[in-house]
Parts: structure tokens; C-alpha cells; sequence
């Protein structure tokens, strides 16, 4: 047995869906690593973020959102309101539900995690120029675009 690993085949290098497999393993391990130092995880980023750019909702606006399912989005909430990031008020337009909205402390939180992420991105895409990373984001996005599902429903978001 060798010390150091065979190299890839480079029939398996040559497919798309295995690359971004693995880079997204990569990705995910980076960010994941990066919020966890903080305390956090990427669906307390997620809601953070689907609040501070559309403002307070219901907890089932915040589920399609964010993609995350709704028995899962109870929890991060708890865990965001515990901390005192968001809060949950009565809807004034139906007292049966709840109206999730940012605290300044969880608009702090997200600025933090903001940060967290973009140095998480930076790190991802080193080996990237400037244009390059531009170009594979723009790739990226029309792919996802392309696979969305016609009527997207929560997806795990983890």
C-alpha cells in the first residue's frame, strides 16, 4: 500500500455532477465549520437573512422562504428567539398566528454571520480569479434555476 493516494481517474474528473458533488461537500464543510465556531448553523443564517431582506413573517412564509420544512423551522426559531435574535409577536390581521421580525441583537447576529460566509466563500473559490469566481456563480445559478422544481415546496436546507 502506497503513503500518498492514487490520483483520480480522470474519467471520473471529467464528470460534471461528481465535480460539484465534491465541491459542494467542500462548501458545505467551510461554512458549516465557520458557523459552528460561532454558535451557529446555516438555517439560523437562512432565516436571519429571509427576514432582514423581506421583512417579519409568519412562520410558514419563513418555511418556503427558506426551504426549510416547517416541524424544523419551530426549532430554529426557538433557538433564535431563546437567544433573543427574533421575536414573535401576534399577527395583528389574524390572532391565531405568530409574526417572526428580527431583534437589533439578531440584525447584529446577521451582519457576524454575513461575514462568517463570505470568508467561507473566499476560501472556497482561492484558486478562482476574480472573473472566475463571478462566472461560476453566474453557471451555478442558471443551472439551479434550470433544475427548480415548477412548484417548490420546503426543501432541506441543511
Amino acid at each position: 500500500m502506497s503513503a500518498t493516494p492514487e490520483p483520480t481517474p480522470d474519467r471520473l474528473r471529467a464528470i460534471p455532477s461528481r465535480l460539484l458533488a465534491g465541491v459542494a461537500l467542500a462548501a458545505d464543510r467551510l461554512v458549516s465549520e465557520r458557523l459552528a465556531a460561532e454558535g451557529a448553523h446555516k438555517w439560523h443564517f437562512a432565516t436571519l437573512v429571509a427576514l432582514a431582506e423581506a421583512g417579519a413573517a409568519s412562520q410558514a412564509d419563513l418555511s418556503r422562504r427558506t426551504g426549510i420544512y416547517r416541524s424544523d423551522m419551530v426549532a430554529v426559531l426557538n433557538e433564535l428567539s431563546d437567544a433573543g435574535y427574533v421575536r414573535r409577536e401576534p399577527d395583528p390581521a389574524d390572532r391565531r398566528r405568530n409574526v417572526i421580525s428580527p431583534t437589533p441583537a439578531g440584525r447584529g447576529r446577521l451582519e457576524r454571520l454575513d461575514a462568517l460566509i463570505a470568508d467561507a466563500q473566499r476560501e472556497l473559490l482561492a484558486p478562482l480569479t476574480p472573473d472566475q469566481a463571478d462566472e461560476l456563480t453566474h453557471l451555478l445559478t442558471v443551472l439551479t434555476d434550470h433544475h427548480r422544481p415548477t412548484h417548490p415546496g420546503p426543501q432541506d436546507a441543511r
